[in-house]
C-alpha cells in the first residue's frame, strides 16, 4: 500500500527537493498589523521586514482542523496510508489539530510529533520520503523515523531576548537584564524543552560555543547538518565553511519558518545535526 507523507511549513526545507519527493506540505499563519499572512505567500527576507514594521509581535497560528481533514481525505482518495510529521507540542498546537483532522477525515493517518522543529524535523520528513517512495510500509517508515529522531541534535543561538519576552516564553526582567548586558544565549532542545548551554556577552560567546562545538563532532559519524538562520545568512554561510569538511553531505543554510523567526527575534541561527 501507497504511503504519503505530509508535514507543516515550520518545516524548513528546500521546497524543490520536498515536490520531488512528493511531501504534501500545510501552511502555518501569521498575523501582522490585523493582516493574516501564509508561510507560501511570504519570500525570503519578507517576514523579518514586516517584523520589524510591527510594534507588535506577531501572533503565528497552527493551520485549522477543518483544513488537515481535506488535505487528508484528498490524498487517501487512492487508498493510500498517510503519515504526517510535525513540530513538537510544546512549540505549537500543530500536532494536536492534525490528529483531530485525522480523526475528521476518516483516513489512515498516522501523526508523528518530530520532538523537534526546523531542519531537525525535516531530517525525519526526508528519510520518510524517501522510503515511501521505494516502496517501504508504514510500519518500516515509523520505526524509520524514530531512530532519525533519537540520532537528531537541535542547537539554537539568539542574539536578542526580546521576541522571547514579548512572547512570554521568560521573565520580563530576564529580558530587561540580559538586553542591558548584550546577552546572546545557545540553547539545545531535548524532550520538547530548551535549555540553556552557554550564555555571555557579544558573538564571542557563539564563536566559543562553536569552537567547542567542532571539536566535539570529531570521532562522531555525522550523517548531516542543516544550518538555519533568521536575518542575514553571513554568520550561517561562516559557520557551513567550518562544518562542511566534517560532512559527507552538502550542508543547507535555509532561512527559517515565520513560527521560529517571531520567537528567536533576528539574527538568530539553529545548527540540527543527524548522527548515523
Amino acid at each position: 500500500m501507497t504511503v504519503k507523507i505530509v508535514t507543516d511549513s515550520s518545516n524548513t526545507m528546500e521546497k524543490n527537493l520536498a515536490e520531488e519527493l512528493g511531501v504534501t506540505i500545510v501552511p502555518l499563519t501569521t498575523l501582522i498589523d490585523g493582516v493574516v499572512y501564509s508561510d507560501f505567500d511570504i519570500k525570503e527576507g519578507q517576514f523579518l521586514e514586516l517584523m520589524r514594521a510591527s510594534k507588535a509581535l506577531p501572533k503565528t497560528s497552527q493551520p485549522p482542523v477543518g483544513l488537515f481533514a481535506e488535505v487528508f481525505s484528498d490524498l487517501a482518495k487512492d487508498g493510500s496510508q498517510i503519515i504526517a510529521i510535525h513540530l513538537s507540542h510544546a512549540l505549537s498546537g500543530t500536532v494536536e489539530a492534525a490528529r483531530q483532522g485525522a480523526i475528521l477525515s476518516g483516513a489512515d493517518v498516522t501523526v508523528v510529533d518530530s520532538g523537534f522543529t526546523d531542519q531537525a524535523t525535516k531530517f525525519q520528513v526526508f528519510q520518510a520520503a524517501r522510503m515511501a517512495k521505494d516502496g517501504a510500509t508504514k510500519d518500516e517508515i515509523l520505526s524509520a523515523i524514530e531512530e532519525v529522531k533519537e540520532k537528531t541534535e537541535l542547537f539554537i543561538g539568539v542574539s536578542t531576548l526580546e521576541n522571547l519576552v514579548k512572547g512570554g516564553r521568560i521573565s520580563r526582567v530576564t529580558g530587561l537584564i540580559s538586553s542591558l548586558l548584550n546577552i546572546r544565549l545557545v540553547m539545545i532542545m531535548k524532550n520538547h524543552l530548551l535549555e540553556p548551554v552557554a550564555k555571555g556577552r557579544g558573538n564571542k560567546t557563539f564563536k566559543k560555543w562553536f569552537d567547542d562545538f567542532i571539536a566535539n563532532l570529531a570521532g562522531k559519524n555525522v550523517a548531516e547538518i542543516g544550518i538555519s538562520f533568521a536575518g542575514s545568512a553571513n554568520y550561517a554561510q561562516e559557520m557551513r565553511e567550518r562544518l562542511q569538511p566534517l560532512v559527507p553531505a552538502p550542508i543547507s543554510v535555509l532561512e527559517t519558518s515565520s513560527i521560529i523567526q517571531t520567537h528567536t527575534g533576528e539574527d538568530a541561527w539553529a545548527i540540527l545535526v543527524r548522527y548515523e
